[in-house]
Order: structure tokens, then C-alpha cells, then sequence
């Protein structure tokens, strides 16, 4: 998978080398002379040093081939606006990191994937919002060690079965399921139907096998 990143500090450096070690290609934009130098010795990706909101740089990083477009500067302003320009490269993932919470609204509003609070910026996380594009959302919880799972319900070997068919309490528990957006607390016999959105809490390691339970 490509993925373009505009911002070459702690989170987009981090981000980038996390995707690499995995298999991912990334080019990396940074405006800081310096830091597009420290980032251009530590990585092995295109690494352009530039403004990610000039359309010549996002074009020379081939903008039209990304699957995901990562703002990750800490500057809102810059995020939002290079935001706008890779939706209008129909990038199908875009991702902004937001340091004032007042502009969240702003950023969903102009069609961002995904808004992500300084708090969130760990590399693991953004990594995680990437790599697993059946997952609506996610939230990382204690060290690391769960994870809590936004899923729609699609996979016809699970729909119409009971909860207790397929949750056990070993790996994961589904602790909520919404039903044309209303909240359900999951019972033994409540049937799921395709189309739910289900809430999963499941160890680390097992997430990609407990995706696949409930989705295609």
C-alpha cells in the first residue's frame, strides 16, 4: 500500500518508519530543510523536502497513486488545507492529525477519514487506522495489550448466528451491538444480522482473526 505523509517530526517520522518495517511504501514530505535531512538518513523511502500543501510537491510525491494521505504536522491550518487537496487527488484514505479540538468539526466536515488528537498520535495507532481498512475505528487501550473494535457485521458465515456462537470470552467479548444506529446491550440469544455494528474487545494478537469473524 502507498502512503503519502506530509510532516517529517516525532509522529510522521515514527509513522513512516512503522509502515515501512511492514512492507508499505511511503514518501515522506517535510518542509524543515533539517528535518527532511535527519529524516532522509533514517528512512528508506522518498523523503521530499517541500510544502505539502503546494501541488508540484504533492504531485511529485505522486499524490494520484496514494492509498493514504497522512497530515501529520502540528499545524492545523497546513493539515487541513493539504487535506482538501488530497481529496480532491481522490486519495481514499485521509488522515489529520488536529491539535485544537475546536477544529475537529472542520476536518470531518471537509470529508477526513479520520481526526486524530495529539494524544493519538502514537505511531502503533496511526499505523493500525492504515493497515486494517475493515475496521471502522479503533481505540488502543491499556499498554497496548487490547483493542477496541468498531465492526460492521458482514461475513454470511456469522450473520444470523446468536452471540453466544461467536463470542467467546477467551480472546474477545463483543460488549455493544447498534442496530439501525441504536444501542443494544448483547445478549446470549440476540441474533446478529448484517448490517449491525458491533462493539469487540479482543487481545491484541487475535485482531486480524477477529476481524475476519465478522467481516468479509
Amino acid at each position: 500500500m502507498y502512503t503519502v505523509i506530509m510532516g517529517g517530526g516525532r509522529v510522521g517520522l515514527n509513522l513512516a518508519s512503522a509502515l515501512i518495517s511492514v512492507g508499505h511504501d511511503v514518501t515522506l514530505i517535510e518542509n524543515d530543510k533539517t528535518l527532511c535531512e535527519n529524516a532522509a538518513g533514517e528512512l528508506d523511502a522518498l523523503v521530499i523536502h517541500g510544502n505539502g500543501t503546494n501541488t508540484k510537491i504533492l504531485e511529485g510525491a505522486n499524490i494520484g497513486d496514494a492509498k493514504v494521505f497522512v497530515a501529520a504536522t502540528g499545524n492545523d491550518g497546513a493539515n487541513l488545507l493539504a487535506s482538501l487537496l488530497a481529496k480532491d487527488y481522490k486519495v481514499p484514505k485521509i488522515i489529520a492529525r488536529v491539535s485544537n479540538p475546536d477544529h475537529e468539526e472542520a476536518f470531518k466536515k471537509a470529508g477526513v477519514n479520520a481526526v486524530i488528537s495529539p494524544e493519538l498520535t502514537a505511531a502503533g495507532y496511526l499505523e493500525k487506522l492504515i493497515t486494517r481498512p475493515k475496521i471502522t475505528d479503533l481505540s488502543v487501550i491499556g499498554k497496548g495489550n487490547a483493542e477496541l473494535l468498531d465492526l460492521v457485521v458482514n461475513n454470511k458465515k456469522t450473520v444470523g448466528k446468536m452471540v453466544k456462537d461467536v463470542s467467546p470470552t477467551d480472546n474477545y467479548i463483543i460488549t455493544a451491538v447498534y442496530k439501525n444506529d441504536e444501542l443494544k446491550i448483547p445478549k446470549n440469544d440476540m441474533v446478529l444480522e448484517s448490517g449491525d455494528r458491533i462493539l469487540v474487545l479482543v487481545k491484541t494478537p487475535k485482531v486480524k482473526k477477529v476481524t475476519g469473524v465478522f467481516t468479509k
